[in-house]
């Protein structure tokens, strides 16, 4: 088996070669003349992989180590009979640990009160509902709203209209669709933001299409919304500066970049393509253990701060300032990452 793998993909070499001869290129580079020999793909976002890049080939199967699939041509991959598959919630727990995080610097600021605040989680999927049971942990008031999990006669939910009059916190956890009853793409918009009623803090940690760019800037400038945690944008890798110097954290694209949420990614993905062709695998793929005395940004981090533990493990302010001071390495920051792990949670 012959499988072309994006280079930025974590803890994959060693493993990848119990399946066949793999071959490493940037994702954003991979063409169809380098794929014309290929049986499989593993990819990232910054692989199209659609018509263009697969006609001709013998490309069988494409595994995305990501959650999102939207830069696979679904469609195309149906007609040309080419099987695909996803991670789904591979990174669910890291996003989590994000928001925790970013919760816990916006009470430091003055944003948000822990104790009192209540959360709206608007898509409630893999990531979503390891968010919302993380703000249990936390004693958070919670409302969720899933018009698709709504509409399949599940209960707890609530329409957006509820989401906009009672919470201090909203949090965006959507894929991004464009189609259908219940697209994504601009669904935070002016017409949102002007019905909402407590000027609340938006983190969107979905896709930057999620939200209308040009929109936000003005709800930032009116107080529409208190302040915002962006951590996907609208026209990545290019970043509009002017919103990341307006909002409390701007992060290029890593809150599901933990160790923990990369590994479980590359593995699935390893499974997925074994899976696919009938063969075994049972290469181990696992993060590396933090080194003594760690702290995620060591610069910001305090011992005696009442969250201590979970701001060593992962402060986003690292991620932001390095964002803030070099937004045109947007690319670089995500690919070159440093390391960053979990912590075990208790339910």
């Amino acid at each position: 088996m012959r499988i072309i793998i994006d280079d930025k993909i974590p803890f994959i070499r060693e493993a990848a070669a119990q399946l066949g001869e793999a071959v490493y290129l940037s994702g954003s580079a991979i063409s169809a003349a380098d794929v014309r020999d290929a049986d499989a793909l593993i990819v990232r976002t910054r692989t199209r992989c659609d018509e263009a890049l697969l006609q001709g080939s013998r490309v069988q199967m494409v595994a995305t180590a990501t959650i999102g699939y939207d830069h696979i041509d679904t469609a195309y991959m149906q007609r040309a009979g080419v099987a695909w598959t996803n991670c789904p919630g591979c990174n669910a727990d890291s996003v989590a640990q994000y928001v925790q995080s970013t919760l816990i610097l916006l009470a430091d600021a003055g944003h948000v009160d822990l104790a009192g605040m209540t959360v709206g989680i608007v898509g409630v999927g893999h990531v979503g509902s390891s968010v919302e049971r993380m703000l249990r942990r936390m004693g958070c008031r919670i409302l969720r709203h899933d018009p698709p999990r709504q509409a399949r006669g599940e209960e707890g939910f609530v329409d957006l209209e509820e989401i906009q009059k009672h919470c201090d916190v909203i949090t965006l956890h959507t894929p991004l669709t464009r189609e259908g009853a219940h697209a994504t793409f601009h669904m935070i918009d002016e017409q949102f933001f002007d019905a909402l009623h407590r000027s609340p803090v938006l983190i969107n940690a979905a896709r930057g299409e999620v939200v209308d760019e040009a929109a936000l800037k003005t709800a930032l400038k009116t107080g529409k919304i208190r302040t915002a945690v962006i951590d996907t944008w609208e026209h990545e890798p290019c970043v509009d500066r002017e919103l990341l110097s307006a909002v409390f954290l701007g992060t290029p694209h890593i809150a599901g970049y933990s160790a923990d949420g990369k590994a479980n990614g590359t593995r699935m993905a390893l499974q997925a393509v074994a899976r696919h062709f009938g063969t075994s695998f049972s290469a181990p793929v696992l993060p590396p253990a933090l080194p003594d005395g760690y702290a995620y940004y060591p610069q910001c981090y305090s011992p005696q701060h009442p969250y201590a533990e979970l701001l060593r493990h992962y402060d986003p302010r690292r991620d932001s300032d390095a964002l803030r001071a070099h937004p045109e390495d947007f690319e670089r920051l995500r690919g070159d990452y440093p390391l960053r792990r979990e912590m075990p949670q208790q339910e």
